[in-house]
């Protein structure tokens, strides 16, 4: 293996430090990593037509012959525009280009290109605008495309990628024997990186890609394999099932469904094993998975094992700390919060507190995996909506306790295939199930067109006594024209609203501002809560019962759910207002799929067939290796034979040691972003 393949960028001919900060921009550190910057899509360059057969306002190819060349000229705004006519021998366009003096200066008066780009007209003739170009003589007429940062071009890419690929041809390497390439039907990865760039044809790409996808799944596989087993150390913390605890799961406020009798079951065997417990916890928006989770800490405090549970936000936090109160401080188990907003002198005692044993059950931010808190028995560590940490942050939590059990809540429902994926190092426990009385929330899409008879709807539920949430997918107004809180705010007030207690909910606000504004919703004093998706869990005001998301266009179903599951927990009809003016095709099925259905699980797995992996979590971690190449919502044939592949390496070679395996066990590593092997 060379080494200059995994030297930065800068040692190839023509990249200099500048150039290789720019590469930078878009994750490209050396120069095995340009090889691996995979195309976006391709430009066919085969079909090209006459200039007199193009079509107005539509990309078209052309080949064309440069006749003159303008001098480049500076206009508004450090504006430059490059400026050239060409002729196909029978008629003449120009060709226009902007900021892109490099790209031009290429092009030369009497030689011949292939040109791809928007075609429009003025009185003079017709223009074909910023081209992507190559040679007449080029061999491959089939050209990739990628994503770009300022500065660098699609023919710097190709010029640089091949430099690099004739780099790794000169010493080569394989992570997989032929025998699994045989039998799982993949191509040898240096085929597949040369034709995933360059290939002579559309099914060299689908094999080129069908290789690397493979390698991607199977790394992942590996990786969560490998995390997994390591895990299954011997627990400091395995816990007596003698203790009964039956007096605390009879004394909570509501009967535990069939759903959450298993999954307690499961987490208290768990407990007591040797192994540490790594489980995951799925359940649906309102499906009462806190109440598991307070009785897995009941039972770790009955054991003399301290408990953590850490949440994405303080609103989240300060919702379990107030719910695990009430359930366990009645039994002596005591509850204590710790949040970044907290004084430095509060700060400073609650952690010698904690430190000391003196509570039972620790709730809070990312605080409490800060450096400074120390725990004297931390045995059993949860995370709620997991997907918003990194794995990092779940691992600095876990090591807080040495070996402690690790449970994670999740009521994002999440398909099955991207589950095994993402917590792929658990076993996974599901909450399908509602509580008794909880009420379905009657859903409807409209336009804006019927936003006052909307809202003459919600008031209808506002003077019943009920209260309401308005979601903006914005804060501040901005050049779009989606609605932002603070102008929502002001002009429903003096209109729709007009008579009601209306206050903002966002961001930008500070821990305690929201605090206070959520505290003030619930004891009734705020009749409408304008806000943003700051409101998509963990809150819960059971006299909320009508919920109007402005832009729906703009969430994703899951995320939808997620904000439509802040009403109907208490015993009042309620419902949920989707309006938006998008009518494309894609937006009216989406409309009519979450209409139609609460099941969260069948919400996820049309939102992951429509929006793809990459959006289903919107811009919040999930904790995955970024996957450049393969595609989790229909990799699933690719996924279960990288699956079979990864158990068959590991049943021969568990922590990829032998040498056949160096250049897997290096792909893993530089997958995960660090030595998971160790």
């Amino acid at each position: 293996m060379s080494e200059m393949l995994f030297s930065g960028t800068e040692v190839l001919k023509g990249v200099g430090q500048a150039k290789a900060e720019k590469y930078k921009k878009i994750g490209i550190t050396s120069v095995y990593g340009l090889i691996c910057h995979f195309p976006k899509n391709y430009l066919d360059f085969h079909n090209n037509v006459p200039i007199g057969q193009t079509i107005i306002n539509e990309y078209n190819c052309l080949r064309l012959k440069i006749k003159n060349k303008s001098v480049p000229q500076a206009v508004r705004n450090k504006l430059v525009v490059c400026k050239a006519v060409a002729t196909d021998g029978t008629d003449d366009i120009e060709i226009v280009m902007y900021n892109n003096v490099y790209a031009f200066q290429y092009l030369k008066v009497g030689c011949e290109y292939y040109m791809y780009g928007k075609v429009t007209e003025n009185l003079f003739g017709k223009v074909i605008s910023s081209p992507v170009y190559i040679y007449v003589n080029e061999k491959r007429f089939i050209q990739p495309m990628y994503r770009l940062t300022q500065g660098i071009t699609v023919n710097m890419i190709r010029a640089d990628v091949k430099q690099a690929l004739d780099i790794m041809r000169n010493k080569p390497f394989e992570t997989l024997s032929e025998d699994l390439r045989m039998k799982y039907n993949v191509a040898p990865l240096m085929w597949s990186l040369e034709n995933i760039h360059f290939p002579d044809s559309a099914a060299a790409v689908q094999q080129a890609r069908r290789r690397l996808a493979f390698d991607e799944l199977l790394r992942l596989q590996l990786g969560m394999s490998i995390m997994r087993n390591h895990s299954r150390n011997v627990t400091a913390f395995r816990m007596d099932s003698a203790i009964n605890i039956d007096d605390f799961i009879q004394c909570l406020p509501f009967e535990l469904t069939d759903d959450q009798k298993k999954a307690s079951s499961e987490i208290i065997a768990d407990l007591c094993n040797d192994v540490p417990m790594n489980r995951l916890l799925q359940g649906d928006v309102g499906s009462g998975k806190t109440a598991v989770a307070s009785i897995a800490c009941c039972f770790a405090a009955k054991n003399g094992i301290q408990s953590a549970l850490m949440a994405p936000t303080e609103i989240l936090a300060s919702q379990h700390y107030k719910t695990l109160c009430g359930f366990l401080e009645p039994f002596g188990i005591k509850v204590c919060l710790l949040t970044g907003s907290l004084t430095p002198k509060k700060k400073a005692l609650l952690k010698s507190e904690i430190a000391s044993g003196e509570y039972d059950v620790i709730v809070g931010t990312h605080a409490i995996i800060q450096k400074d808190v120390e725990y004297k028995s931390l045995g059993l560590v949860i995370t709620d909506e997991q997907h918003r940490f990194g794995v990092s942050q779940r691992s600095a939590l876990a090591e807080k306790g040495g070996t402690p059990h690790k449970l994670v809540m999740s009521a994002t429902p999440i398909p099955r295939t991207l589950a095994l994926m993402i917590y792929g190092d658990l076993d996974i426990s599901i909450i399908a199930q509602l509580p008794k009385g909880r009420k379905p929330v009657e859903t409807f899409a409209v336009t804006g067109k019927m936003r006052s008879r909307a809202f003459g709807f919600v008031r209808d539920r506002l003077n019943e006594g009920r209260q309401a949430y308005v979601v903006c997918p914005m804060i501040e107004d901005s050049e779009s024209d989606l609605f932002a809180v603070r102008s929502y705010a002001e002009n429903a007030v003096k209109s729709d609203l007009n008579g009601y207690n209306v206050e903002l909910l966002h961001g930008k606000m500070s821990a305690q501002e929201k605090e206070d504004v959520m505290q003030k919703f619930r004891d009734k004093q705020i009749d409408v809560l304008i806000c943003t998706t700051v409101v998509e869990v963990g809150v819960d005001v059971p006299n909320a019962a009508v919920i109007v998301i402005e832009n729906a266009e703009r969430f994703g179903l899951s995320q939808i759910h997620q904000l439509r599951g802040r009403v109907g927990r208490g015993q009042f009809e309620s419902y949920c207002i989707l309006i938006t003016d998008n009518t494309s095709e894609e937006c009216i099925k989406r409309m009519k799929i979450i209409s139609s259905t609460t099941n969260g699980f069948e919400i996820s797995e049309a939102d992951l067939q429509l929006r793809g992996p990459g959006d289903f979590f919107g811009n919040a971690q999930h904790g995955l290796p970024p996957l450049k190449i393969a595609d989790l919502s229909c990799n699933v044939e690719l996924m279960n034979a990288a699956k079979q592949c990864a158990g068959e390496i590991l049943s021969d070679d568990s922590m990829l040691a032998k040498p056949c395996n160096a250049s897997l066990k290096m792909e893993v590593i530089r997958l995960f972003d660090r030595d998971i092997i160790g």
